[in-house]
C-alpha cells in the first residue's frame, strides 16, 4: 500500500512539473488536458503559493512541491 502511494506522489509531482512546463505555452491554457492538470495540482500548489513569497516574477512553490513530493515517495518506497 505504501508503494501505492509512493507512486501516486510520484505522479503528482510530474503532473506538477508538467503544469510548469505549460506556462511556457500561453495557447495551451484552452487543452483540455492543460485544464485538467491545473484542477488535479491546484490543491498543492495554491496553498503552498500562499506560504512561500513570490521572488519578482518568479513562484517557486512548484519546484518547493516537487522536491517534496520526490523525497516523501522516496521515503515511503525505501520503508516498503
Amino acid at each position: 500500500m505504501l508503494v501505492f502511494i509512493a507512486y501516486l506522489m510520484q505522479a503528482m509531482a510530474f503532473a506538477i512539473i508538467a503544469r510548469s512546463l505549460s506556462t511556457w505555452f500561453p495557447a495551451a491554457r484552452n487543452n483540455p488536458l492543460v485544464v485538467i492538470l491545473y484542477q488535479v495540482t491546484d490543491p498543492i500548489l495554491i496553498p503552498l503559493s500562499r506560504i512561500i513569497p513570490r521572488a519578482g516574477m518568479f513562484d517557486f512553490s512548484p519546484m518547493v512541491a516537487v522536491l517534496v513530493l520526490f523525497f516523501l515517495s522516496s521515503r515511503l518506497a525505501g520503508t516498503a
